[in-house]
């Protein structure tokens, strides 16, 4: 995988780049669609393509590695042929899923043992055999092995977990380096930065993950419940630090407005569940802010869902059919709105690099951050 750095923006830190991997050319600032489970729910490949413009994807190595299993997996020829996605794909390594299970997991030196969501039965996640695991996922980007800590942490919690991650990524790129991908396609390792919110943390964290000179660098644990203006604190100071020429991927970060203040921070990469999540509870980000179809001023709108967007699903279908579906339960509600909301993040994204490209970004992003987050 490579980066080209195309501009910086004159007036803030963000940045217009290109990542180049072997199922082709992803254009930055990007948003990736979440596709937890080998699909992004509710929406099939061909909308992915043609509506949402959509360039990566990602899967997720805890949910892939459980069901369907690494055996079909493998004998399918990876994830891209088994979903029928040909564009590049990056799989998150599990920790926040392992994190997110503290009820049933013990964290170790050796790794994290815990029990499947699905039927209790026991597993061991380690940094060597999540490498292993996500080369047969067959990612083009693939995560490092890593705890998650909540929010607030203890500073004493927080600097152990730290210590201990960064020893889990020795050990992820020792096996990640001396191993090869399955499926005839380069694959790519990105260390994920911690610390939690504590400044002295980020920096040793960020300081050391630059030193291993990867081909991309990720910024983890900002989307676990801490304040915003935080959020942007912690990776100011981080995106000072990693190194310019390699692609800064912010984990699991945000709404539409968390996206635009991040981009001028220096972030190149986004994910996050919220565009379908919270299209299938009929909340509905548009380029005028956000609807709630379910309110009965929508009853009566026969305009489009949102005409300035284009894309088929969010001009074709106007605000009183899809809340008309909403509240007859149809499966098709839920399915135009998670396909409208990715549209949205995705147009919202390369506008964004289109600013960046034109040197407008910073005054257009002060007005957009107002006009997307205002509900209507």
């Amino acid at each position: 995988m490579t980066f080209d750095l195309v501009t910086n923006d004159p007036h803030t830190k963000a940045r217009a780049g290109v990542v180049h991997t072997d199922h082709g050319a992803i254009e930055t600032p990007i948003f990736m669609p979440v596709g937890t489970a080998g699909t992004v729910k509710a929406v099939q490949q061909r909308d992915l393509k043609d509506d949402v413009q959509a360039q990566i994807i990602l899967g997720n190595t805890y949910h892939l590695y459980l069901r369907p299993g690494l055996d079909v997996l493998h004998k399918a020829g990876g994830l891209h042929k088994f979903n029928g996605w040909d564009r590049p794909i990056l799989t998150d390594s599990g920790g926040y899923q392992v994190y997110s299970l503290s009820g049933t997991r013990k964290i170790k030196e050796e790794g994290v043992k815990f029990r499947s969501h699905i039927d209790g039965s026991q597993h061991l996640f380690s940094p060597e055999g999540v490498m292993d695991i996500q080369r047969t996922i067959g990612a083009d980007i693939i995560m490092a092995f890593d705890e998650c800590t909540p929010w607030p942490c203890e500073y004493d919690y927080a600097r152990r977990s730290l210590d201990m991650t960064h020893r889990w990524l020795q050990r992820c790129i020792q096996r990640f380096d001396s191993t090869e991908g399955h499926y005839g396609y380069s694959q790519t390792l990105f260390p994920i930065v911690q610390g939690s919110t504590f400044k002295d943390l980020r920096i040793k964290s960020a300081e050391f993950i630059a030193e291993q000179q990867r081909e991309g660098n990720a910024i983890g644990g900002l989307s676990v419940g801490e304040p915003a203006e935080l959020m942007y604190e912690m990776t100011e100071l981080v995106c000072d630090i990693l190194p310019t020429d390699k692609p800064r991927y912010l984990m699991g970060v945000g709404t539409p407005a968390n996206i635009l203040e991040n981009i001028a921070l220096g972030v190149d990469m986004f994910d996050c569940v919220m565009p379908t999540r919270n299209a299938r509870n009929g909340m509905l980000f548009t380029t005028q802010g956000i609807i709630n179809i379910s309110n009965k001023k929508w009853a009566d709108d026969f305009e489009p869902i949102d005409a300035e967007l284009g894309g088929y699903v969010s001009t074709f279908y106007s605000k009183a059919y899809v809340r008309h579906l909403f509240h007859s339960k149809e499966m098709l509600g839920p399915q135009i709105a998670s396909i409208h909301n990715l549209t949205f993040y995705l147009w919202l994204v390369k506008q964004a690099r289109q600013q960046i490209l034109a040197g407008t970004f910073r005054e257009w992003k002060e007005k957009m951050v107002v006009q997307v987050m205002t509900r209507l």
